[in-house]
């Protein structure tokens, strides 16, 4: 019986590294056509969807202000850690225990990973899946990669996934022609894109604050990802 047993378990572990491995490598080189968080919302929406857009652009075609925008906004380390920022998870922990509540530290390496793989949740269970898809991407793709496919896929509203269909449903422009203030107006929903919207007090609050951000780090921080 307990040999049985591992050899079951072994064939489980086996098909499980397949399972997980063999699309991470594929998507290093494919475009995916859709993800599981997109097949979540599109099954049980938080609320209703008229339209849904997104159009495939490769980095080369994404404002590189853009780009240092959602790492201004999202994951300042992005260019040095390896999926996984510890200070800022440390600084997470520490704000919360003082009663400041306990605020989102996911890098941007995290959110691809969530959004390729999992599905709306908090559980412990979600989290580890997500940490240990985050790994395989550090490990199999190289940082422009990882954000191509972001600025591909993550919501900037309800329906509205991908830099070029958020460019041209709140701005009327292409991804590869957005502005310091339209990328850093954008990158400011991020957070919470089915409720934060363009113009109120607290995005124009945030957009000044992201386009700080960006000046301090300078486009030396996308050339850091090479």
């Amino acid at each position: 019986m307990g040999k049985t047993l591992r050899r079951w378990l072994g064939r489980l572990l086996i098909a499980w590294l397949l399972l997980s491995i063999v699309p991470v490598a594929l998507l290093r080189f494919i475009d995916p056509p859709t993800w599981s968080w997109r097949l979540a919302r599109d099954i049980a929406p938080p609320a209703a969807i008229s339209h849904v857009s997104q159009q495939w652009r490769p980095l080369s075609q994404i404002s590189p202000q853009l780009q240092l925008a959602v790492i201004a906004s999202e994951d300042q380390r992005f260019p040095e850690h390896f999926g996984f920022d510890f200070k800022q998870i440390g600084s997470a922990l520490a704000e919360a225990k003082k009663g400041e509540g306990l605020r989102g530290a996911s890098t941007i390496s995290q959110q691809t990973a969530k959004n390729l793989f999992m599905w709306p949740s908090r559980s412990f269970v979600r989290k580890g899946l997500e940490a240990w898809f985050t790994l395989l991407l550090e490990l199999g793709w190289p940082k422009k990669r990882i954000l191509e496919v972001y600025l591909n896929i993550v919501e900037f509203g309800p329906g509205i996934y991908g830099a070029e269909a958020a460019a041209q449903h709140y701005f009327q422009t292409s991804a590869a022609k957005l502005t310091s203030y339209q990328a850093a107006a954008l990158a400011a929903i991020l957070p919470n894109p089915w409720k934060l919207k363009l113009g109120t007090s607290y995005n124009q609050q945030r957009t000044a604050w992201i386009q700080r951000q960006m000046r301090q780090l300078g486009q030396v921080t996308l050339k850091q990802l090479d």
